[in-house]
């Protein structure tokens, strides 16, 4: 993610959690070495007119043209000591259910073990079953929970935690996630950029 995506991802932020992060909360993200900030793209090739998927993130080094590209997609991770805290993971809601919250949470946990650090933890609504269900495909456990933690509804979040991430199998792990993701996503044309700012 870059500055030129801000105004877009705020608009896809109100849209998925009815504005937890504005302007400034973005541009502290890009801005900050702690941070990986991951937008996901969707295009319509009219060469094949098949769709096609640009995943971006803020922690590596090259830039391309965005054209008309609509971004679908927003993750963020912090790292702190030796834990990922996944702050931000969303799926535009035309584009749910098919498999690109998965790769988000796949290239997050990816990142966390590029970064050597060796455990990822999250907040969830507790009403939010599809959530749960991939962090629970993902390995996550429920270790505990806030009463209230989401203001505008007072609903309690559970609190999760996946571990061993600097295991030596893990990068296998990885592996069969990256299988899983493209046969989920098949009929999208994945393309993975990294970007810094």
């Amino acid at each position: 993610m870059s500055p030129e995506h801000i105004s877009r991802v705020v608009e896809l932020d109100q849209l998925c959690f009815g504005g937890l992060w504005n302007t400034q909360g973005y541009q502290r993200e890009i801005e900050s070495p702690n941070s990986d900030l991951l937008i996901l793209m969707i295009s319509q090739n009219t060469k094949t007119e098949k769709e096609e998927v640009t995943f971006k993130s803020s922690n590596c080094k090259s830039q391309i043209t965005y054209n008309d590209k609509s971004i679908i997609g927003i993750g963020c991770l912090w790292a702190i000591l030796e834990e990922a805290h996944i702050t931000i993971l969303g799926v535009h809601p035309k584009y749910q259910g098919l498999g690109f919250g998965q790769l988000l949470l796949y290239t997050l946990m990816r990142s966390a073990w590029e970064r050597g650090l060796e455990r990822a933890t999250l907040e969830v609504a507790v009403s939010n079953t599809p959530a749960l269900s991939l962090y629970h495909k993902f390995g996550f456990q429920d270790v505990g929970r806030r009463k209230g933690y989401y203001q505008k509804t007072g609903e309690d979040a559970l609190v999760l935690w996946r571990g061993h991430l600097h295991e030596p199998d893990f990068e296998g792990t990885l592996s069969e996630w990256y299988r899983q993701v493209v046969a989920r996503i098949n009929g999208y044309e994945v393309i993975w950029e990294k970007l810094e700012v």
